[in-house]
């Protein structure tokens, strides 16, 4: 019996030493960014090493608001992030409270087609969403026919319609309504609620956790997103927060401590978000497989 506790100890003793190895090692990027944004240039590149600042500055925080309009950007970034989220939440969950809640032909066929989509990379799908954007009708100049004009290219409608129904978030948002009785939503009916009423009233409301987790997802990758603003978006004073990251690196070139500056300030939203929703965020992740 000794042996065993003895061993149980020694086991907590590695384990405990690998997660604060493991911990400070993935930190360690994150505190670079840090004292490199506080560090002048000419300590920056300094040989060896200076982990700890000899001299904390915050010019590189002054350049990275004044080389480029980089509230703007931020603004920018966060509208995008933001109204993404409200699209997803409401056609994630509309989506996939049908799929786990109604009946109709052909919905788990559909189902089983739906999650196979996460197995075709972004990449793949960019030049055919390029083209429906370019070529819709009666936009950005087109004509009937979708002929003319740049049709939604150079708009945030370009980033907002792609994702607003992501194929995740309707996956994520019936694996919850799948958790919920059924019994809620017949009560409802006998009650004379239609069938948008009972969705809205009373399984969304239920669905908080699930949305706050689905929220943070959605935000995180709107947030993010360099690749897609960057092909369908041409005017300058529409450019997102990681597009303006990029102005930092020009001639062959690049200001890293304005970069990390500006890379810190980025990260905040994302921070914030999930430090206010992190109950919920654990709460929907645990809930979401446990009936399918």
């Amino acid at each position: 019996m000794k042996i065993t506790k003895t061993l149980n100890f020694v086991e907590k003793i590695f384990f405990t030493a690998f997660l604060i190895c493991a911990g400070i090692v993935m930190f360690l990027p994150f505190y670079w960014s840090i004292i490199t944004s506080l560090k002048p240039d000419s300590e920056i590149f300094s040989i060896p090493i200076s982990w700890i600042p000899k001299t904390i500055t915050l010019e590189h925080y002054y350049n990275a608001f004044t080389t480029v309009d980089f509230a703007r950007f931020f603004i920018n970034s966060f509208f995008l992030a933001s109204f993404g989220v409200i699209l997803n939440l409401f056609f994630g969950s509309l989506a996939g409270y049908s799929f786990a809640k109604l009946h109709f032909k052909g919905k788990d066929l559909a189902f089983k087609i739906l999650p196979s989509s996460f197995m075709v990379p972004g990449i793949v799908t960019m030049i055919p969403q390029f083209l429906l954007l370019k070529n819709f009708p009666l936009a950005g100049g087109n004509n009937l026919l979708g002929q003319g004009g740049m049709g939604m290219l150079d708009s945030y409608w370009a980033i907002l319609l792609p994702g607003a129904a992501g194929t995740f978030a309707v996956f994520l948002m019936r694996q919850f309504y799948q958790t919920l009785p059924d019994e809620l939503g017949a009560a409802a009916r006998i009650d004379g609620a239609s069938e948008f009423a009972i969705f809205f009233r009373v399984y969304m409301p239920l669905t908080k956790p699930a949305m706050a987790a689905l929220s943070i997802f959605t935000f995180q990758a709107g947030w993010n997103n360099f690749l897609w603003p960057m092909i369908v978006l041409s005017s300058p004073e529409k450019s997102t927060i990681q597009m303006a990251l990029q102005a930092f690196s020009y001639n062959r070139s690049t200001d890293f401590g304005a970069m990390m500056a500006g890379s810190l300030v980025a990260i905040l939203p994302m921070l914030i978000l999930f430090i206010c929703a992190q109950k919920h965020f654990v709460k929907g992740i645990a809930f979401t497989g446990m009936k399918t």
